[in-house]
């Protein structure tokens, strides 16, 4: 068995989620290439060459892909599809877009977000929110697979795997690029952060949200939210950490004024520790939480700033 991941990348550096897919190709006991394409891409596909497990990079240096935009991606997976019996990708917003038009033109049922694989025809994906665990048997000619990268672990680096090039198929593409716009920032990526802070409504305002990046600071962590604060117009809608937005798995996961409805839990419950802040003892968040403190988070968030300072400076 032969499986395609298709890598995802951005400035030159190849994304935390592809290692995590990888580790989930090589759990179906199969040969793992890795697709790399991109207009100047010899640098991620080294990378890409690193990591264990992988026997062979295919890269595609080519305009077509600068943007990896989902009509030349998909143009080019399917040229060479016919070699493998599976191709996977991240459940990013990448793995999203391209992954369901290689499936429609195959003609195949795509299984997306999984989040174990139990035998090469069988694998296990959150449905309704993450509230249930259903196993689903994949018989496809070809397995389409995006993977819910924070339950896998990455794949270490350390070899040096074959980098071949693959030409671009000559096809016309209607769609075109027009701008990006990018929100730079030196806190570490929310996706792949070891510690995440999120505020929820009760932070109240952004101004609210500038207590939780003092903390944040002190933490070198990244910043989220619940979806509330984002429709709140706290936060920029990147910020959101749940069903209908990014899935997180730090080693520790502050929440802060944050019910914990179901939605938001789906994407942080494989979250190794859960700290939450809240007025409210009954809610859900505190009530699951691994430790939890019913305070005013006004009161709270300008103490803890002020207690880690300390242990930073001793």
């Amino acid at each position: 068995m032969a499986v395609l991941v298709v890598a995802d990348h951005s400035g030159g550096t190849l994304a935390d989620g592809t290692a995590r897919t990888i580790t989930a190709a090589l759990e179906l006991d199969a040969t793992v290439d890795v697709l790399v394409a991109g207009e100047h891409a010899q640098s991620v596909a080294e990378q890409a060459a690193a990591l264990n497990g992988v026997n062979r990079v295919r890269i595609c240096e080519d305009a077509a892909y600068a943007h990896q935009l989902a009509e030349p991606m998909a143009t080019l997976i399917l040229s060479i599809i016919d070699e493998y019996s599976a191709v996977m990708a991240p459940g990013s917003t990448q793995g999203r877009d391209v992954l369901p038009r290689v499936a429609a033109v195959l003609d195949v049922a795509q299984l997306s977000e999984i989040t174990r694989v139990i035998d090469k025809n069988t694998f296990e994906r959150p449905i309704y929110a993450g509230n249930v665990m259903a196993t689903v048997a994949c018989d496809e000619s070809t397995q389409v697979i995006t993977v819910r990268t924070t339950a896998f672990e990455p794949a270490a680096s350390g070899q040096s795997a074959l980098i071949e090039a693959v030409p671009a198929p000559e096809t016309p593409v209607a769609a075109r690029f027009v701008e990006e716009s990018v929100v730079r920032s030196e806190r570490p990526e929310l996706g792949s952060a070891k510690v995440v802070i999120s505020g929820g409504r009760g932070v109240g305002s952004a101004e609210g949200f500038k207590l939780l990046e003092k903390v944040a600071d002190e933490l070198n962590a990244a910043i989220g939210a619940s979806r509330a604060a984002v429709d709140a117009g706290y936060v920029p809608n990147d910020y959101q950490v749940g069903q209908t937005g990014k899935a997180v798995a730090p080693d520790l996961y502050i929440a802060v004024g944050i019910s914990g409805a179901i939605q938001h839990w789906a994407g942080m419950k494989d979250s190794k520790v859960v700290v939450a802040i809240n007025r409210d003892e009954d809610c859900p968040m505190i009530q699951t939480a691994d430790y939890a403190l019913v305070a005013d988070l006004f009161d709270a968030l300008p103490e803890l700033e002020e207690g880690l300072a300390q242990l930073k400076a001793q």
